[in-house]
């Protein structure tokens, strides 16, 4: 049988493992197989790169717990969406103080979205600046019904993030992303709603090809963040409406 001319290892080297996780990421790019395609079958790949079908197992292995392939039942192995990106790389899931890793998180996005913000007003198409308003009126109608927006604004940010043509950026979103969730889980809904209004202030200092108005815009809407993240939480349970905000008598 064919199988018998192939290497026989029970115990596979991990050094030789790791080589040929390599080669089949190798073997992706120069195939320029896509998010979806299917790859060769593990008895293909172990003829391929000359190995027993347990190196290939667990070469597999360890690409499925980079995000690189995944495994659907009955069909074979494929190649992921966002390759390699991790929706939790840090294990932030697991921190027991939420409050003080979302302030943690903005601290952080305030370093990196205000430049993001100034890159996507140089680079931006008028395509993608009409998708940024449609996301954003999108967002603020389920806002406003009470409903999750979670992955509508993810996606909106992270069109903002592509719209920066850093080949870097895409890798930052999943921290991002985890952030913006938190976030929108912490606060109330006239918090949620006065902060959704930054979007378009930042979107129309794209449309206006004004990176410095851009970077202001989402500086100002991540401040907002900020301090409703550090504003105390008997306040939010209370159920009152702080004077000044949208809601309260007095406006």
């Amino acid at each position: 049988m064919l199988s018998d001319l192939l290497p026989n290892d029970k115990s596979p080297n991990p050094l030789l493992t790791r080589q040929i996780v390599d080669q089949i990421c190798q073997f992706i790019q120069e195939r320029h197989l896509a998010v979806g395609e299917k790859i060769p079958t593990e008895f293909e790949l172990a003829q391929l790169f000359r190995v027993g079908r347990g190196t290939i197992r667990e070469a597999v292995k360890l690409l499925i717990s980079r995000n690189i392939l995944e495994i659907r039942r009955g069909k074979g192995t494929f190649v992921c969406e966002n390759p390699g990106v991790v929706d939790d790389p840090f294990g932030f899931i697991y921190q027991e103080n939420k409050i003080q890793l979302v302030a943690d998180l903005i601290r952080i996005r305030y370093i990196l979205e205000p430049e993001i913000a100034a890159l996507a007003a140089e680079h931006a198409t008028s395509e993608e600046i009409n998708r940024m308003k449609n996301m954003a009126d999108a967002i603020e109608i389920l806002a406003q019904e009470n409903r999750d927006f979670s992955d509508d604004d993810i996606a909106l940010h992270t069109l903002i993030a592509t719209c920066s043509r850093n080949m870097v950026m895409p890798n930052l979103i999943p921290v991002i992303h985890f952030g913006i969730d938190l976030y929108n889980h912490s606060v109330e809904k006239y918090e949620t709603l006065k902060a959704l209004s930054f979007h378009m202030v930042i979107i129309n200092a794209i449309e206006a090809h004004s990176p410095e108005d851009a970077r202001i815009a989402m500086q100002e809407h991540l401040e907002y963040n900020r301090k409703n993240v550090h504003r105390p939480l008997n306040s939010r349970s209370s159920g009152k409406i702080p004077p000044g905000s949208p809601g309260h008598p007095d406006c």
